[in-house]
């Protein structure tokens, strides 16, 4: 080994080193409750009636996009638990180069979950919105938005307020 391999190796910093201790900054449940719990109700509305795999596929696809480390790792864990396959978790960032891991459905949905969070950029293309009405009933369809607009909601709140990914308070409220 070099010295200036050596060097290299010894000075390279852990992730944990590389940054210092992510801190909360609000905790948005207790200083805005009515909020809190309308959003806990959109959010059960919205889910009501959906396949529980698709309601995760979508909220890790938005979490992904945003940048989400707390919900997404809240997500793909409770994705795991209710017994979805590992593989298609790992391809949902990258659906489109893997689409015989999703149904015509779920890629739809996948579709419109990425025009509906990131609407700034290109509003949400007719195509987008035709084929995702090709495979939702139109009251699934309305709850699939609002899915979307929820888990969005949840991303900014999560990133505004520093979450901490891997700490599920869900866990600790019981």
């Amino acid at each position: 080994m070099t010295q200036a391999t050596h060097a290299t190796q010894t000075t390279a910093t852990t992730p944990a080193q590389a940054a210092p201790a992510q801190t909360p900054r609000l905790d948005f449940a207790k200083a805005a409750p009515k909020a809190f719990k309308a959003l806990i109700g959109l959010d059960a509305a919205a889910r009501d009636g959906l396949d529980p795999a698709l309601v995760e596929l979508i909220q890790i696809r938005a979490s992904l996009l945003n940048g989400c480390a707390y919900c997404l790792h809240m997500h793909t864990s409770d994705a795991r638990a209710a017994g979805e396959d590992e593989a298609r978790l790992h391809m949902i960032g990258v659906w489109r180069e893997a689409r015989n891991f999703f149904t015509d459905k779920e890629q739809a949905a996948l579709a419109l979950t990425e025009a509906v969070t990131l609407v700034a950029q290109d509003g949400v293309p007719d195509g987008v919105y035709a084929r995702a009405a090709e495979h939702f009933e139109e009251a699934e369809l309305a709850r699939v938005l609002a899915l979307i607009s929820t888990i969005n909601t949840w991303n900014r709140i999560a990133l505004s307020t520093a979450k901490i990914a891997g700490e599920d308070e869900r866990k600790s409220a019981h």
